[in-house]
């Protein structure tokens, strides 16, 4: 019997304590357990929004692309516009680089030398400044502008550097349109002489060579065509 009145009186003095400690601290458990819903749901509805927006994103490029495709250019210039100011991710940036491809298309080249030029002070990535650089380059080529070649690429032709020869490219065909042949040779030899260098860029760099040839520019490593006037043979002896 006694040890039954106990057990109901440590069994009281624990609910007791139970309770004190619940009117203590409740509001900080219950607290922490909302805090814990909100920040998961914080995190699910932070999901559904990148991959909403992402979505939204991709559709507004496939958009531009499909205009462009079926000639729409106001309606692709309008998808990109929208694509630049309201997509996430890399959707913007890819969008600023068709902008500045659709302005070139149109005849428009100094404009698409400036918004990549305005691309390669502010993309977030160097590749992506470099290629912005090497776009805006190529469109200086058929100008002959070799300053303004030269200013955008000469960053790219270390001998590691993946764009080199793009930018030898570049180099080689402004300098030949602004009627330096032996320079422009100077680029081209340097490309086919490159072991990595990628096919079609060889391929077009050998072409090149060819016609600076035709063209009556000296090639490395050849003889030159003219030769000493041949002396009279001696007449034979009986």
């Amino acid at each position: 019997m006694s040890d039954s009145i106990f057990r109901e009186v440590n069994e009281e003095l624990r609910n007791e304590r139970i309770r004190l400690l619940w009117r203590r601290y409740g509001l900080y458990v219950v607290g922490g357990a909302v805090a814990i819903v909100l920040i998961v749901a914080a995190n699910e509805a932070w999901q559904w929004w990148q991959g909403s927006t992402a979505g939204r994103s991709s559709d507004l490029l496939q958009t531009a692309l499909d205009n462009i495709a079926d000639g729409d250019v106001a309606g692709a210039e309008a998808a990109l516009d929208s694509t630049i100011a309201e997509g996430s991710g890399r959707y913007p940036v890819i969008a600023q680089f068709k902008a500045a491809s659709l302005l070139a298309s149109k005849g428009q080249v100094t404009e698409a030398v400036a918004a990549y030029d305005g691309l390669a002070g502010t993309a977030d990535l160097p590749l992506l400044r470099e290629l912005a650089q090497l776009y805006a380059a190529l469109l200086l080529v058929d100008a002959g502008d070799v300053a303004g070649v030269t200013s955008r690429v000469s960053g790219l032709v270390s001998p590691d550097h993946p764009l080199r020869n793009s930018a030898r490219e570049a180099l080689g065909l402004a300098n030949y349109q602004a009627g330096d042949a032996v320079a422009a040779l100077g680029f081209f030899e340097v490309i086919v002489s490159d072991p990595l260098t990628a096919r079609d860029i060889g391929s077009r760099a050998s072409v090149y060579i060819a016609q600076l040839a035709s063209e009556g520019v000296a090639l490395p490593g050849l003889a030159d065509d003219a030769t000493a006037p041949a002396t009279e043979a001696a007449p034979a002896t009986p």
